[in-house]
């Protein structure tokens, strides 16, 4: 792979540990890859019966057939199918996103409207049909993937932040509104992952600034961090994973920053 620093061995079993999630059923976005799929992979290790929604159908069925889950091919920019997926969930992962990258000036419109409808809209669908068996059951943990990008902006990416900053209020309503029936709704904030999404725009930028891919990562994307290197999914799994075990029922409406340091400058 590219992107400069090796991957640091962070092995799911270990995440998963002294975290019992057995008997509960969870909903992850966008599993077929990346942080959903290490989600995914995490909360089973943990116990629980894992949905895996992506519109990938072969990713989908690949994670689903590797942790014991049950695959569902969606599109998440289509409000349909959203109703059709499970409604008894315990936990609600929402973690699919997609990027464009262009000036404000020459950013296509409908582009924006189906960043906003992956990234926004399907998660407000999802809670607003999951949050009635969570309040039946008295417990339910909402885990909404957002970014560093959901607390500070960058230029070109118009679409991507304007979807993570509504996402982050979006889950401090449900915080407010879930905490009386045992619901908590946090953000996890990465800053860039390694995953197929960030690695594809490592190569773009390699191409349109004519460097190798190291320099985008050291020289772009890694230029706030103080941690140079990319954090991996099962870092971003591992607190995921934290958010939904027995010591942090108290911990709600929260925004955890896993950046590196970036927003500490």
């Amino acid at each position: 792979m590219t992107s400069g620093t090796p991957p640091v061995d962070h092995p799911t079993a270990a995440a998963a540990a002294g975290i019992d999630l057995a008997g509960r059923t969870a909903l992850v976005t966008g599993a077929g890859s990346g942080i959903g799929r290490a989600c995914a992979t995490a909360l089973a290790a943990a116990g629980a019966h894992v949905h895996v929604v992506d519109v990938d159908a072969a990713a989908a069925r690949s994670v689903a057939e590797s942790i014991g889950g049950r695959a569902h091919v969606v599109d998440l920019a289509q409000a349909g199918p959203i109703g059709e997926l499970p409604t008894d969930i315990d936990i609600l992962v929402n973690n699919a996103g997609l990027q464009h990258i262009a000036p404000l000036t020459e950013f296509p419109p409908d582009r924006f409207e189906h960043i906003q409808r992956v990234m926004v809209h399907a998660p407000f669908l999802l809670l607003r049909q999951t949050l009635p068996y969570m309040y039946a059951r008295g417990w339910g943990r909402i885990v909404n993937i957002s970014s560093v990008h959901g607390r500070r902006a960058s230029a070109f990416k118009a679409g991507y932040v304007t979807a993570k900053h509504a996402l982050e209020g979006l889950s401090k309503v449900a915080a407010v509104e879930g905490a009386p029936h045992g619901v908590t709704s946090n953000c996890v904030n990465p800053g860039y992952v390694r995953t197929p999404l960030v690695e594809r725009q490592i190569a773009a930028q390699a191409a349109a600034h004519g460097i190798d891919a190291d320099q985008v990562v050291a020289d772009v994307m890694l230029s706030r961090s103080a941690v140079k290197r990319l954090i991996e999914p099962e870092e971003v799994a591992a607190a995921v994973l934290w958010l939904c075990g027995p010591h942090t029922g108290y911990v709600t409406g929260a925004s955890i920053p896993l950046d590196g340091g970036w927003t500490a400058a």
